[in-house]
């Protein structure tokens, strides 16, 4: 899963940056409201984390503007204001949820966590396709009960799938969602990834679970 964080705070954009890597996911950061709507507009996203009080274009209108050219995912505001009047701004603007300053970090995971849920319809932290299941909070994957050991890369693209059951995922979407912008959109890593994941989940491929779709990309299969 891919986040945008635009925080113009260099120290607390570090810190929030690692905690959300530590929670596997992949953030791309921004300093000022300008540089995150290019961002916003250039890179494909999960969620955003966009602080309010920001340079050159704050928070709020960059949410305005991203909600005004279609960009839906789930967007979470903070703000160092306490008064209900700028909380309420940000969400009629189009944030999803918010954070006042100061808060712990692990606070922030788990909502963008919950953002990310409830936008791909699940309002619980299990995601399951027939006899597999994944905890977004504990990062854990099980087989029939049994848990499957995963690298951390595999997880990532294990998850995304999951979040997109019977899509159609590009090998450049899979990319652009699990890993930064300086990767190398030619590698061939996604196809090992996809074979380990065949080999740990479904070896004798009794489910079908992960296709290859020539020209296309990959399909996680429902599993009744």
């Amino acid at each position: 899963m891919r986040l945008l964080l635009v925080e113009d705070d260099q120290a607390l954009q570090a810190n929030l940056k690692q905690h959300l890597q530590d929670a596997n996911y992949q953030v791309d950061v921004s300093s000022d409201g300008e540089d995150g709507l290019f961002q916003a507009q250039e890179y494909q996203y999960d969620a955003a984390i966009i602080d309010v009080g920001l340079p050159k274009m704050d928070g709020i209108s960059l949410i305005t503007q991203l909600r005004s050219q279609g960009i839906d995912y789930p967007v979470l505001i903070l703000t160092a204001r306490d008064s209900w009047q700028d909380k309420v701004t940000g969400l009629d603007a189009g944030a999803d949820d918010y954070l006042t300053k100061p808060f712990q970090p692990e606070e922030l995971v788990a909502r963008i966590n919950a953002l990310i849920r409830r936008s791909a319809g699940k309002a619980s932290p299990l995601v399951s396709n027939g006899p597999i299941t994944i905890n977004t909070r504990s990062l854990e994957v099980f087989k029939a009960g049994q848990t499957i050991n995963l690298s951390s890369s595999e997880y990532k693209l294990f998850e995304y799938m999951m979040h997109h059951v019977e899509a159609v995922l590009s090998k450049s979407e899979l990319i652009e969602h699990i890993y930064d912008q300086d990767f190398d959109l030619d590698s061939n890593v996604i196809e090992v990834f996809i074979r380990r994941l065949r080999k740990k989940l479904d070896p004798d491929g009794q489910y079908k679970l992960i296709e290859t779709l020539r020209g296309q990309g990959y399909r996680m299969n429902k599993v009744e």
